[in-house]
């Protein structure tokens, strides 16, 4: 390029006005203020149903119940689930109807041949929902290992009715992430694990769970 034509070139560039930013497109999807208790939970319904999980209902006293039946119906064979959390305190203290329980107790190394192969089932608690997107939030840690909610084919979690939450953002908002500490490891869980061929052909529990069963408690 000869300098006649690079100076044209720039000239012309300096010519033009800096183009003006154009206002930000705000999604209709995203509401302008919160949902209400029961909104929030239709809807939350709706977006895992799209997606093939499960929704159930329950009071703070018939939970067990509900997972009982979730497992019978689902032929799940074993459950894995931590001893630490109240769900899992309140089930190791009444075990009755279920399959055997199982406990991540050990080091990965010294049993992951059984997760991966023959653990049919595990419970988890959650941190919250997020009923714009039909999202679980959880914060795995020592107690609940993120390979708990990631490996077994069916993934049971809890979410307490108040902890439903209209947007992430009111998610974060509300819990004080911002405040008190981001999480080391957090995820957003928002159906059970598909995977699709060149043609666009779903398949369910090809990397994870193949199965999502929500229980909403309260």
């Amino acid at each position: 390029m000869t300098n006649k034509a690079r100076d044209h070139i720039l000239a012309r560039l300096r010519s033009h006005s800096t183009p003006t930013m154009a206002a930000p497109i705000r999604s209709e999807a995203i509401p302008d203020e919160p949902w209400s208790q029961a909104e929030s939970l239709q809807r939350f319904t709706e977006r895992l149903h799209a997606v093939r999980a499960e929704v159930h209902r329950a009071e703070r006293s018939t939970w067990p119940e509900v997972l009982r039946a979730v497992c019978r119906e689902k032929g799940v064979l074993n459950l894995l689930l931590s001893r630490q959390t109240p769900w899992g305190v309140e089930i190791h203290q009444d075990s009755s109807g279920l399959p055997p329980l199982r406990s991540y107790d050990a080091p990965i190394e010294d049993w992951k041949y059984d997760l991966f192969h023959d653990i049919d089932a595990a419970l988890t608690s959650t941190l919250g929902g997020i009923a714009e997107t039909g999202s679980l939030i959880l914060w795995p840690n020592r107690d609940e290992p993120r390979l708990m909610s990631l490996v077994p084919p069916v993934h049971i979690a809890i979410l307490e009715i108040d902890k439903l939450y209209t947007t992430f953002a009111a998610a974060v908002a509300a819990q004080g992430w911002t405040t008190q500490g981001m999480p080391a490891n957090a995820l957003l869980i928002s159906g059970p694990s598909k995977s699709a061929d060149i043609e666009q052909t779903l398949a369910y529990g090809v990397h994870g769970p193949k199965s999502l069963v929500v229980i909403v408690v309260g």
